[in-house]
């Protein structure tokens, strides 16, 4: 049998997250919990008012920022402890109170876009010269004033926003069923031997050298899902249909456009990534032929798809050496960010290996005072090593967004999420590859790069693909079955792989696993963050100094300016389909040097 999934009773508390940094204790967050549900009133106080002078909408955005800092932590508390074991009723009502709580609260607030937004422009003009502390609230002023066409009247505001926690409901139950209830059975490899399937060891199973292991887990694993693909699809369909009741509410005239104007970007930025991409089809052909080629197999099958097409030159990868190796590749970022990095290792930010129960996957939280936490379901891969980079360069961001930005402009927008946490990725990269001169080494490493333009470039770009398509259907009309929705993922996997590709039908079924179909056009941001990060993290490379001051910039603009306009600071124009034409260059040349290796 394989290693065994402890429950979460039995983890050492070194590997987990010390969540007693937000409340020290289950009591202390009931009983915020019961101060923050006297603050309707104190909100309703303001309603009615915030235009009659500068100094009441002062005092509105003051209240605004406390509201934003205590429910962050209310809900990432809830959030994190229902995460940690999403099998615990006792944090699963926990989590469903702090949602009752903010639905409470932002119906209560709801009035505010709408008197903002009625304002004059040359009262607001004048505000500012009157009371110019609201010089630091003008760009959450311009957020709802460039929203004009899209807010509705208090009431209808405030019904929009009661209906929050109904909208919720498809991810709520999505995330239970792959988390909790959904069991798998143990499968063999080809001793007879078994191992333990989840969702945390799927893709271990699937990089196993042992094919018959590959496959019997590959076909067990979608074979359950399958059992439940009714469901799922039923979710997605509602999914959307709550997407298509905001949007249409709203005004807009997609439920794509509706996601994308509340960062600020363009559509035609999501839809020039999959043209972009689709032009550079060949690559991603090349590489798969390349995979099949070195892999030695006369079919090359789905379950192929994660497997090392070079010998493991590294082995288990230990998460004390993980945070080492780490620290020194990002070293190049200045003695202040890895000062940063330390803390969060040596500070029990990270909740480190996988649990019964807990939550798949990794995540930096948006609980940011005082500091972020990090889910990973560590595995001692080469992989895993990346994934802790990835998810620290996500906590860094919202640290130096943090500092340097008052609190209504100190988060950052999905679109360059992505970015900071990528950017350490390839810096980690660039790292392992600059210090080492082993042939296998070097042969392992850039199938890893490899990798990582097949996984956040490509595929990425395949599922943003796939919800641009889930978001049409129901546009249209049509009820996103589960045969439908097997049909078009099962096309788009014959077209992203190509023709040396046995496109098996089981992964047709693979969408029925991705939960950031539930996140609302998120998925394209991977696919441009990493072509801005591949683009910063080589110009720091190259330039050294004032390109990492540049780069500090752009981390701690948290959301002063549009997206586009902060990536500027670091040098990247992703108005443009240069970044991503670059990254893919990048891809080619990498292909090229493997194909000599191999």
């Amino acid at each position: 049998m394989s290693e065994k999934i402890l429950p979460r009773s039995e983890v050492k508390e070194e590997y987990t997250w010390n969540l007693a940094d937000i409340f020290p204790s289950d009591e202390a967050w009931f009983a915020e919990n019961d101060e923050l549900k006297k603050l309707p009133e104190k909100i309703e106080s303001f309603k009615g008012r915030l235009a009659e002078s500068a100094e009441t909408l002062l005092e509105w955005f003051r209240l605004s920022d406390e509201l934003q800092v205590i429910m962050s932590a209310l809900f990432g508390y809830a959030s994190c402890k229902s995460d940690q074991d999403t099998g615990n009723g006792f944090y699963q009502d926990m989590k469903g109170k702090a949602m009752n709580t903010y639905v409470a609260i932002s119906g209560a607030a709801a009035f505010a876009k709408t008197e903002i937004m009625a304002m004059d422009e040359d009262k607001v003009n004048l505000f500012y010269i009157v009371q110019p502390e609201l010089e630091t609230y003008k760009r959450s002023i311009y957020d709802v004033r460039r929203m004009a066409a899209h807010i509705l009247s208090p009431a209808e505001e405030k019904l929009l926003a009661a209906a929050g926690e109904m909208a919720a409901a498809p991810d709520e139950i999505g995330g239970i069923l792959r988390n909790a209830d959904l069991k798998f059975p143990d499968v063999l490899d080809a001793a007879g031997e078994a191992h333990q399937l989840t969702n945390g060891s799927f893709v271990p199973l699937e990089m196993s050298e042992d094919r018959v292991l590959r496959e019997n887990a590959f076909k067990a694993f979608y074979n359950r899902y399958g059992d439940f693909k009714n469901t799922v699809a039923t979710t997605l369909d509602y999914q959307f249909k709550q997407l298509r009741f905001f949007a249409d509410a709203r005004k807009y005239q997609s439920t794509i456009e509706a996601s994308l104007d509340n960062t600020e970007v363009p559509v035609p930025v999501y839809l020039n990534l999959i043209e972009a991409v689709h032009q550079n089809m060949d690559k991603m052909h090349r590489y798969v032929t390349l995979r099949k080629k070195l892999l030695g197999v006369d079919e090359l099958h789905m379950y192929d798809v994660y497997m090392p097409i070079v010998k493991d030159a590294f082995g288990r990868v230990k998460f004390e050496d993980a945070k080492e190796t780490v620290l020194k590749a990002l070293a190049v970022l200045g003695e202040d960010y890895t000062d940063m990095l330390k803390d969060g290792f040596d500070h029990r930010w990270i909740d480190v290996y996988e649990n019964e129960g807990k939550r798949g996957g990794a995540y930096s939280t948006d609980v940011c005072r005082p500091h972020p936490y990090v889910l990973l379901n560590y595995k001692e891969r080469l992989d895993d090593m990346f994934t802790l980079a990835h998810e620290m360069g996500h906590s860094l961001h919202s640290v130096h967004s943090e500092k340097h930005q008052p609190v209504n402009t100190s988060g950052y927008v999905i679109f360059v999420a992505e970015v900071a946490s990528t950017c350490n990725e390839v810096l980690l990269m660039r790292y392992l590859l600059n210090n080492t001169e082993d042939k296998a080494e070097r042969a392992f490493l850039i199938n890893h790069f490899l990798e990582s333009f097949k996984s956040t470039l490509y595929r990425q770009t395949m599922f943003a693909e796939f919800e641009l398509e889930m978001g049409r259907m129901s546009e249209a009309g049509q009820t996103l079955t589960a045969d439908a929705l097997c049909e078009k993922y099962h096309e788009l996997n014959k077209l992203y792989f190509g023709p040396d590709m046995n496109v098996d039908e089981e992964i047709g079924l693979e969408w029925a696993r991705i939960p950031h179909f539930f996140y609302n056009y998120y998925v394209f941001q991977y696919a441009t963050g990493f072509s801005a990060a591949v683009a910063i993290a080589e110009r720091i490379l190259s330039e050294g100094e004032p390109a990492v001051k540049d780069y500090k910039k752009f981390l701690s603009g948290g959301s002063s300016a549009d997206p586009i306009s902060l990536l500027k600071l670091a040098g990247v124009d992703m108005s443009t389909p240069a970044p991503v034409n670059s990254a893919l260059k990048l891809f080619g040349e990498l292909i090229d040097e493997m194909e000599k290796l191999g």
